[in-house]
């Protein structure tokens, strides 16, 4: 008898937790899975920013796909067309080679890409967080800058080296303004001629307050703890051009700057508008059963996904990790139901709070809607990341560990180009580096 296949696009974390959801609900025998993904991977995204100043290893936070389930098939490569009607996609490989794929059933969880803004230069001179190449584009970036002020004698441009400019002040924007101070320090000390050197750090964003979708009173903290660590808060601040030698804000304020990160946000990934189906608010349109409408057969889940949020009724379900996991478990659930002729559930979800990491020992966290800061709400933090990882969590524990009680070794590994990681995400003239359907950042909730 032939099988079923079931096509999951994407394996961050609607596609991982659907692919898992899936395997436990039906036959191998009867249904075949298969999972595709531009890299062989799970990234957790929550702890990229630990990546960045050297905390974790990159493995630490890259689960492995091929065998992560039995009865799964992995398939390394990137979706390029989905034909809803004919029920088959085409995808291509590493090495652009093309291949295809038909279905009974496809999950698209293709995820999110950057942000980009219409802003003069930030393409060009902007770097985004999205991925292990940014991050370690970042690290061996930061590393690099603080040795080469350390080589001049030119003040103005040991200024210009040593000041770092982050745009966006939601989870990521922050997470990674609050590790840098301490990153940077711990650079400078190995320089003597650094020993006077300011390292400035500037976080800014057009919002009014520091992570602005969060309580106000975890604002508060985060705030705080920037603050205190020397970090610059500029809110309802924008950038109206980049250059090689800067930002220029768009009140005509010019910092010298080599580094721009930009963590502004996310928008879904381009394959969502080549489908050529409905849209809302730029992500595929569903039912509460996680189905596309007029297409039974497809369904969504993620940030591609325009899922109904029934706590807020008129509203979408927030584009988060908390989101996405939940959405990838209905899924797989509800297309293994679909399979068996059976009835689907509805997506329901009640915001179970969040947990930002701001570096040593300090977070803001509200768990279940209890606001915490402090030593208790870093313990509840990376408690959560331990719990959430499903795997790995004796790397990461034992990461955590060895920084806690070593020096942190600080190099450049020399194995990222900035060329490979462009902050133009949907550009067809650079290469396209996707966030391997996982969600922004923007998601360190619990």
């Amino acid at each position: 008898m032939e099988r079923n296949r079931v096509v999951i696009v994407g394996g961050g974390f609607a596609g991982y937790h659907a692919a898992e959801h899936l395997a436990k609900s039906v036959d191998p025998n009867e249904t075949e899975i298969v999972l595709i993904n531009p890299t062989d991977y799970f990234l957790y995204l929550p702890l990229l920013p630990e990546v960045a100043s050297g905390i974790l290893d990159p493995r630490s936070v890259s689960i492995p796909l091929p065998g992560a389930f039995p009865g799964v098939r992995f398939v390394l490569g990137e979706v390029t067309a989905v034909d809803p009607d004919r029920q088959e996609l085409t995808y291509t490989d590493p090495e652009d080679n093309t291949g295809s794929l038909s279905f009974d059933r496809v999950v698209l969880a293709a995820g999110s890409v950057n942000k980009l803004l219409p802003i003069p230069g930030v393409a060009t001179h902007g770097h985004g967080f999205r991925g292990v190449p940014e991050a370690l584009y970042f690290r061996d970036h930061v590393t690099r800058q603080v040795e080469l002020a350390a080589a001049t004698d030119d003040q103005q441009e040991r200024d210009a080296r040593c000041t770092f400019v982050v745009v966006g002040a939601g989870y990521t924007g922050t997470e990674v303004a609050a590790q840098g101070p301490s990153f940077t320090d711990m650079l400078a000390k190995r320089h003597p001629e650094l020993s006077d050197q300011p390292m400035r750090w500037l976080l800014l964003d057009v919002a009014p307050r520091v992570l602005p979708g969060l309580d106000r009173r975890l604002s508060r903290t985060a705030d705080s703890v920037l603050r205190k660590r020397g970090v610059e808060v500029l809110t309802e601040t924008s950038i109206g051009e980049a250059s090689d030698s800067g930002v220029t804000f768009k009140s005509g304020q010019f910092v010298p700057t080599r580094s721009l990160i930009w963590c502004v946000g996310v928008r879904p990934d381009p394959l969502v508008e080549a489908l050529g189906l409905e849209t809302q608010q730029g992500r595929l349109a569903v039912t509460e059963q996680l189905s596309v409408p007029g297409h039974a057969h497809v369904f969504a889940c993620g940030d591609a996904a325009a899922v109904p949020d029934s706590q807020n009724p008129g509203e979408l379900a927030p584009m988060t990790a908390q989101h996405a996991v939940r959405q990838g478990k209905l899924a797989g659930r509800n297309v293994a139901a679909s399979l068996k002729r059976q009835a689907l559930s509805r997506y329901r979800h009640r915001d179970l709070g969040f947990v930002v990491d701001l570096g040593a020992r300090k977070a803001a966290a509200n768990p279940l809607h209890v606001p915490m800061s402090g030593l208790p709400a870093k313990a509840v933090t990376r408690g959560y990341h331990l719990m959430s990882m499903r795997s790995n969590r004796i790397r990461v524990a034992t990461d955590w560990f060895l920084d806690a009680t070593s020096r942190r070794q600080l190099v450049q590994l020399g194995m990222v180009r900035s060329g490979t990681v462009p902050l133009d995400t949907a550009s067809p003239e650079v290469p396209n580096l996707r966030s391997n359907g996982g969600t922004e950042q923007e998601s360190t909730e619990g």
